[in-house]
């Protein structure tokens, strides 16, 4: 006998949960990048070690609020709310991947100087 297997658009709580695994995730990778690099540059530029764990604790903040700020972004396309589900996939599809890249990192880091 065939089983009757239909396939089901993603309702507005996945949509949602996705976006919240997709900022969870965010936040852990800029975390660990801001501290990796807070303690690069703590260890090329300070000599003390309370500056370098200084320095380490400074770039692990700047990658917190980096990822704050993106999934501030992110999670603020979902209070939308969609009426067709295909809408909902392009939203999901959209939504769910970072819009950041490392050169406009440098660019905001170079304004800064």
């Amino acid at each position: 006998m065939a089983d009757n297997k239909t396939i089901t658009s993603p309702t507005q709580y996945d949509v949602v949960n996705a976006k919240w695994d997709m900022c969870l995730d965010l936040s852990l990778h800029c975390f660990v990048y801001g501290s990796f690099g807070g303690a690069l540059a703590g260890l090329l530029l300070f000599r003390s070690l309370v500056t370098q764990w200084a320095s380490v604790a400074f770039g692990a903040v700047i990658g917190i609020g980096s990822a704050y700020t993106q999934s501030q972004q992110l999670l603020s396309s979902s209070s939308s709310s969609q009426s067709s589900s295909t809408k909902d996939n392009q939203t999901l599809e959209s939504s769910v991947k970072p819009n950041f890249s490392i050169h406009n990192n440098v660019d905001l880091m170079l304004d800064l100087i």
